[in-house]
C-alpha cells in the first residue's frame, strides 16, 4: 500500500475509535479529503485506496485539479465528488456552480443567489452548507450564529441549490475538552435551525466540522464530516507571497 493509502487507513482508525468512543456508528462520519497544494496524482492515488471525497480551499488550482482529472487519456473514474470548502468571492461563483458537486463556505445571501443562478439545469443541485463563525473567531470567515437561521430560511427557497448544513472552523484550543465544547455549540445550532421546519429539511443532515488536530473532539460532539488534509497528504508547502 502506497503511503497515502497507509495514512488514509490510519484516519479512518481514528474515526472509527472516536465514533466507538461516542457511541456512534462509524458510518455516521464521512471523510473529506482536503487535497489543497496537492497535484493531480496525489488525489489519483487516494482515490485508488477508496477515497471518493476531496476538499479543495483554493478556487483555480481546485478548477484546475478537476480539469485534469476529467480529461483524457486517464479521466478519473469514478469522479470523486469534489467539495469546495475556501472563502468564494462573488467575480468566482461561476467557477463554483460549474465545477463543484458541494460548497462548504456561504456565508452571504448574494453568493447563494449568485449560485442558483448560474448553476446548470442540466446539473444536480449544488449541495451547500452554511459556513458559522461559532466562537467569533476574528480573523475566521462565516455567518454569526444568531444570524444563521435567517440565512438559512432564505438559501433553502433558491432553486438549483441543496442545503445540507453547517460548517465551521473555531479557533485552535489548547485540549479535547475545550475542542469539545466549542464544537458543542455548533451542534446545538444545527439541531435548531434543522428544527425549524425549512423546505427541505429532511436533507438537512451535514455538520462539517473538525480537522486533523480536533477530529476525535468534533465527532464526539456530533460531526458528520470531518475535513482532514496533513494527516492524509503529508506536511505542504505554500508558495511566497
Amino acid at each position: 500500500m502506497t503511503m497515502i493509502g497507509n495514512n488514509l487507513q490510519a484516519v479512518q482508525e481514528r474515526i472509527r475509535r472516536a465514533c466507538e468512543a461516542a457511541g456512534r456508528a462509524p458510518g455516521s462520519v464521512r471523510l473529506l479529503a482536503v487535497s489543497k497544494t496537492f497535484g493531480p496524482e496525489a488525489v489519483r492515488e487516494a482515490a485508488a485506496a477508496g477515497q471518493h471525497a476531496f476538499g479543495e480551499n483554493y478556487l483555480q488550482e481546485g478548477v484546475a485539479k478537476i480539469e485534469a482529472l476529467d480529461a483524457p487519456p486517464e479521466p478519473l473514474r469514478p469522479r470523486p465528488e469534489w467539495h469546495c470548502i475556501g472563502p468564494v468571492q462573488s467575480n468566482k461563483t461561476r467557477l463554483v456552480a460549474a465545477h463543484f458537486d458541494w460548497l462548504h463556505s456561504v456565508d452571504r445571501l448574494k453568493i447563494a443567489q449568485r449560485l442558483s443562478e448560474q448553476r446548470g439545469a442540466e446539473q444536480a443541485p449544488l449541495q451547500i452548507c452554511l459556513q458559522v463563525n461559532i466562537d467569533g473567531g476574528p480573523s475566521k470567515s462565516g455567518v454569526a450564529p444568531d444570524e444563521v437561521l435567517a440565512l438559512a430560511r432564505e438559501v433553502a427557497l433558491l432553486p438549483r441549490l441543496c442545503l445540507r448544513g453547517l460548517m465551521t472552523i473555531p479557533e485552535p484550543q489548547p485540549d479535547f475538552e475545550a475542542q469539545k465544547q466549542v464544537h458543542l455549540r455548533a451542534r446545538a445550532l444545527f439541531d435548531a435551525v434543522r428544527a425549524a421546519g425549512l423546505p427541505g429539511a429532511d436533507q438537512f443532515d451535514t455538520l462539517s466540522m473538525g480537522m486533523t488536530g480536533d477530529l476525535e473532539a468534533a465527532i464526539h460532539a456530533g460531526s458528520t464530516m470531518v475535513r482532514v488534509g496533513t494527516a492524509i497528504f503529508g506536511g505542504r508547502s505554500y508558495p511566497a507571497a
